[in-house]
């Protein structure tokens, strides 16, 4: 894969160098190249914004330099992705992230001020696709950070980054699949046991630590009863900490239901007791269905 990113602050990429994605760039598995916006500036100061058109606070970073290093870095005839980080984009989220896994090349644009030049990507569409995204409702100085949190979460599922290419699988969300799946079915099923999940809690040595014993299941060696158990405190964490997660699954489970479709991942009659116990508002039907 190769990611270009598109910024006035190289510097704040050195991240990308170290863990398990700089080791999967060392080996050549990802190829990463950071542009300064700059280097498309002929000013003095080198200059990349200026004051919005029809008034109001910040700035605006200007159209220019930003075409002339999109010219540049993906010049006409390329196919890349560019995906800009904005406030205003759809939300970033684990399917995105496989999606883009299964793309060859990305391109970052790391907006600064109150954003870039709306001009730019109106022109960008027209040669290239685009995505604008978001990583969360708040707002960041920049799309450095945004970019390093979409990178992490994308680069990671790709062939070889995780020293044991399963764990994707098990991910909160449950889109931890591979490229190749995730390009033909356009991420459009879920990909692991946690698929619309957040992961319950992990344990390790000691069995004991400060008289807080691991739960027994996990060391009885009953795989089946293991993998109860996690699902069971998948569902519990999920309906405590993101109900809205629970919501959408119990609403696509019954739309299933109601056209008699089977899918995998979808609710059990033992998840939504778990959902009931856990205090989530399922209905009786939806517990004996």
């Amino acid at each position: 894969m190769q990611i270009d990113i598109i910024t006035i602050f190289p510097e704040y990429f050195g991240p990308l160098s170290v863990s398990l994605i700089g080791k999967a760039a060392e080996r050549g598995d990802i190829s990463f190249a950071v542009h300064d916006l700059r280097d498309w500036t002929y000013d003095v100061h080198h200059t990349v914004d200026d004051s919005p058109f029809g008034g109001g606070p910040g700035m605006v970073m200007k159209p220019e330099p930003w075409g002339e290093a999109l010219d540049t870095v993906a010049p006409a005839g390329a196919d890349p992705l560019l995906v800009i980080p904005t406030p205003a984009g759809l939300p970033f989220s684990q399917q995105h992230a496989a999606r883009y896994a299964s793309e060859p090349w990305l391109i970052f644009a790391c907006g600064r001020y109150e954003g870039i030049d709306g001009r730019v990507i109106d022109e960008a569409r027209s040669r290239m696709r685009v995505e604008e995204v978001s990583i969360g409702d708040y707002v960041l100085a920049g799309g450095e950070p945004a970019v390093l949190v979409m990178t992490e979460a994308i680069c990671r599922l790709l062939p070889g980054v995780l020293g044991n290419a399963e764990s994707a699988a098990d991910d909160s969300f449950g889109f931890g699949i591979s490229p190749a799946d995730a390009g033909s079915a356009g991420v459009s099923s879920p990909g692991g046991p946690m698929a619309g999940l957040i992961e319950g809690p992990a344990y390790t040595r000691p069995r004991v630590w400060r008289e807080r014993q691991v739960p027994p299941v996990l060391l009885s060696g009953d795989h089946g009863a293991i993998a109860r158990w996690r699902r069971d405190s998948a569902l519990r964490r999920t309906a405590q900490n993101r109900p809205d997660l629970v919501a959408r699954l119990v609403s696509a489970d019954r739309a299933r239901a109601q056209s008699q479709l089977t899918q995998a991942g979808q609710l059990d009659k033992h998840d939504r007791a778990v959902l009931a116990e856990a205090g989530f508002p399922v209905t009786e039907e939806d517990v004996a269905h």
